[in-house]
């Protein structure tokens, strides 16, 4: 993807979130999801983080792509290995994000951080955006071996997407 379809994406993104979270009750938004443990609204502010973690993870790349292969390498093995106690805080994490931020507070956090994101990826080079490092497949289904900074970009609305199936929002039914 070119930066301004991943751009677009983003766009689409903030609008569907924010008319997620405008249309649920609260009391829909305190369903359970399908197929996690988490809320509706949890599972919301789940797929908030995966925006979040990706202005640490382009850092990362930056940092990485930098070095040996094998740098990368071997701290994606390290990562790895931390696999369940990942999971476990990943979960627990998210238990209380929607309750300690608010609605508001997510909507608006979810308008900064792509913001950020968008002007970020707007100042990256082609040469930046092919810049690579290993990633822990075993942290997420739609992380690869070896990513570019390019995928890193379009990865939290394949993260948002994947999710967004699990919600039980009446508006995510067609009802």
């Amino acid at each position: 993807m070119d930066p301004e379809e991943i751009c677009s994406e983003l766009d689409r993104v903030r609008a569907d979130f924010r008319d997620l979270l405008d249309t649920a009750t609260v009391a829909e938004l305190r369903q359970p999801s399908e197929g996690t443990k988490w809320t509706n609204e949890q599972l919301l502010f789940h797929m908030l983080f995966g925006y979040l973690l990706v202005r640490n993870l382009r850092l990362l790349v930056l940092a990485f792509a930098r070095l040996p292969d094998g740098a990368s390498r071997r701290f994606a093995a390290l990562l790895n290995a931390g696999t369940r106690p990942f999971h476990v805080i990943n979960y627990l994490g998210s238990l209380g994000g929607a309750r300690a931020l608010g609605y508001t507070g997510m909507e608006r956090l979810m308008d900064r951080v792509i913001s950020s994101l968008q002007a970020s990826l707007r100042r990256q080079s082609t040469a930046s955006l092919d810049l690579s490092m290993h990633f822990p497949v075993g942290w997420d289904p739609y992380f690869k071996d070896l990513m570019t900074l390019r995928d890193v970009y379009h990865y939290p609305t394949q993260h948002y997407e994947h999710h967004r199936r699990q919600l039980t929002l009446t508006s995510t039914r067609g009802g």
